[in-house]
């Protein structure tokens, strides 16, 4: 099920979710009857409700977790904790703490990306008992902050043996992550737009997409059109010229993790060109209909390079360059687990 809450929903999504949720919960408890026509036979069918899908912002209304800037804010429930600038209330999922920095609240330290927790049902069942406790605003506040949880799920009312159980019912989001927010991430660095801080001074040697080269490029992406078979669908328009302009998420897909790595050979330094190819091999893997163990093992190590040295060469241990270290970054860690948990994203995912 897909749930994604639009800007003329009411305030609170519970509310007209319930409705037909209420509907699938009396199937899984007094079952559909069904009539076998070749058997002449009556039996009852039990739903199982699979998984529940949706975008970040949407997702948050789904799971009842805190979203995209609280300090727990992994969609998959795990236990990294994000650090904050100075001053701020955003937390970002930082693998390796910032050098001279003291944040209450922030200061752990570096986390190892290739063995991240995965989500526990017990555990959250334990952390969600403590957010219900909470008798006044300010306690459920701090009891949200430290749990990442800020409600009981909806979902959460099913019969416990027709779901996957809160919160590992929930599944990733390929599309938006894959073809959208990376896709913003990676050019806004590569074509100096994303925002730097007034404090962070250094030279960004990875902004090479600007001027006459960022134009040729674009001229170079139009060019692949007569190559791409008509299974593509829309092929890529000249991201120099059309990238603000409803670039479709099928458009980024065939341009960065398709043809970017032989585009871009030669314009990216080698350093963060080698970086982006182990991203467009994890995420070509993890796209497949169909995968072997070795090829997810190859997956889960290339993409946790890839975070790793992401954070290395761009955000450097510098607090200032924390927003660098988005969600959709921390993510790519938890797709090869997914894959296991549910099978390839590809069946379920946007």
């Amino acid at each position: 099920m897909d749930f994604i809450p639009g800007p003329n929903k009411p305030k609170h999504p519970d509310s007209y979710i319930f409705l037909g949720f209420h509907h699938v919960a009396a199937l899984m408890k007094e079952g559909l009857g069904i009539w076998d026509a070749p058997e002449d036979v009556v039996f009852l069918s039990y739903p199982f409700l699979h998984l529940g899908t949706a975008d970040g912002p949407g997702m948050t209304y789904l799971n009842g977790l805190t979203g995209h800037s609280g300090a727990f804010r992994c969609r998959f429930y795990c236990a990294v904790k994000g650090c904050r600038k100075e001053g701020g209330n955003h937390y970002y999922p930082a693998l390796l703490k910032p050098n001279n920095y003291n944040v209450p609240g922030c200061d752990h330290g570096d986390v190892d990306g290739s063995h991240l927790p995965s989500a526990n049902i017990v555990e959250y069942q334990t952390a969600l008992r403590k957010v219900l406790s909470s008798r006044t605003a300010a306690q459920h506040k701090e009891n949200k902050k430290d749990t990442g949880i800020t409600k009981p799920s909806i979902f959460s009312g099913f019969p416990t043996d027709r779901t996957l159980g809160v919160p590992t019912c929930f599944g990733a989001d390929l599309m938006h992550l894959i073809s959208l927010n990376l896709t913003d991430l990676l050019l806004g660095l590569w074509c100096g737009t994303i925002q730097r801080d007034p404090l962070d001074k250094d030279e960004w040697d990875w902004v090479v997409l600007t001027g006459n080269t960022w134009k040729e490029h674009g001229r170079r992406v139009v060019e692949l059109r007569p190559y791409l078979p008509g299974s593509f669908d829309r092929p890529p328009r000249n991201p120099a010229e059309k990238i603000s302009s409803s670039y479709k998420a099928w458009e980024y897909l065939t341009y960065i993790f398709g043809a970017g790595p032989a585009l871009l050979m030669g314009i990216l330094p080698d350093k963060y060109w080698q970086n982006y190819c182990k991203l467009v091999r994890g995420v070509r893997l993890v796209h497949q209909r169909s995968v072997t163990e070795e090829q997810l093992i190859e997956a889960h190590k290339l993409l946790v390079e890839f975070v790793q040295e992401f954070e290395e060469l761009y955000y450097q241990r510098k607090a200032t360059r924390l927003h660098f270290c988005r969600q959709s970054i921390h993510a790519l860690l938890h797709l090869v687990p997914e894959v296991i948990h549910l099978g390839p994203g590809v069946y379920y995912t946007q």
